[in-house]
């Protein structure tokens, strides 16, 4: 199966190498219009890492819902040190070397740029089509070409490209580049952006839902904390275990989406409605993510101090709740 697997893989990398720079673009296009629909996306900022960091290497961010944060097609060869041209990038990795350690996947990427539309600069400015990357796929490039060096791959004249992207991965991790380029274009994420993004989460109206919430993570709950089984209803400390072990750390808000579903059903009316009732596909696949791990970490623990210790080590920020039983 590994055998058939990489067969594959070298196929993949083989047919990706040989299209015609013309097939690459169509492929490109089809994909941005796969991704984006007819109307390409507008880049809403720009910068160059220029006065930084010395490169002449533009960069954008773009007014998608997840603001991609794009380093030009040049941009992206150029910060790799290997020439200007935009063009330099996949001559690069079209190598039987380096394209074996990149992947099929990453290939597709690489062959495949975004495209979409940014102004120029000036009193008659006109929007121009850009080709451009992910900013992340600059790190997987990196870590594709440090293995290469590492396994002996690589031509010794090829040295000083592996010395660049060490330096770039040592500097960078995919969160912080994004950041990054953010910063460069001048890019400032406001409250209101922050808020917009976590109502990706919530729907307006309350969807209905199979019970979402399993039996297993409650009698982890009543083993813990020591919490006798009730003749009916649950336990007054299961609502707040709920509230901080679950909705509170949710995708990383620190309780911004427990906020917005709280509001959406104080504005809903209905009191018998649960708060998992109020998020969409993208929010109820968070939540049962986020039940996973947290009935994962209260199956591997001896006691309610383990337990909590493990979500403070994995969600940060959360106090020991001392539930008393009277």
């Amino acid at each position: 199966m590994e055998k058939k697997n990489k067969s594959k893989a070298v196929g993949g990398i083989a047919r990706a190498n040989s299209l015609t720079s013309e097939q690459r673009r169509e492929i490109a296009e089809k994909a941005a219009a796969a991704r984006w629909g007819s109307k390409p996306f507008h880049a809403t900022h720009k910068g160059n890492f220029k006065e930084e960091f010395g490169i002449d290497v533009d960069c954008y961010v773009l007014n998608d819902n997840n603001k991609t944060a794009v380093i030009s097609k040049r941009g992206m060869g150029a910060a790799l040190g290997l020439g200007d041209g935009g063009s330099a990038l996949q001559r690069f990795t079209s190598g039987k070397t380096i394209s074996a350690t990149l992947g099929v996947e990453l290939i597709e990427k690489i062959n495949n740029p975004l495209i979409f539309k940014a102004s120029t600069l000036g009193a008659n400015s006109a929007y121009l089509t850009v080709h451009g990357y992910d900013v992340t796929i600059l790190i997987d490039i990196c870590k594709a070409i440090i293995n290469a060096q590492e396994n002996g791959k690589l031509l010794s004249s090829q040295a000083n490209i592996a010395r660049q992207a060490q330096i770039i991965v040592s500097a960078s991790a995919k969160a912080g580049i994004q950041g990054l380029v953010y910063a460069l274009a001048g890019y400032d994420r406001t409250k209101e952006e922050v808020i917009a993004a976590f109502k990706l989460y919530v729907q307006e109206e309350a969807r209905k839902y199979e019970k979402e919430f399993p039996n297993e993570l409650y009698l982890q709950w009543h083993r813990l904390y020591e919490i006798p089984v009730p003749a009916r209803g649950k336990p007054w400390q299961f609502k707040h275990l709920t509230v901080r072990h679950i909705y509170y750390p949710l995708a990383k808000s620190n309780g911004k989406i427990l906020e917005l579903i709280r509001a959406l059903k104080a504005s809903d009316g209905d009191r018998q409605k649960k708060l998992f009732q109020f998020l969409n596909e993208v929010g109820a696949r968070a939540l049962r993510i986020q039940i996973g791990r947290v009935l994962e970490m209260s199956e591997s623990s001896n006691d309610k101090h383990q337990y909590e210790s493990k979500i403070v080590e994995r969600f940060g920020g959360q106090q020991e709740l001392e539930l008393v039983i009277t």
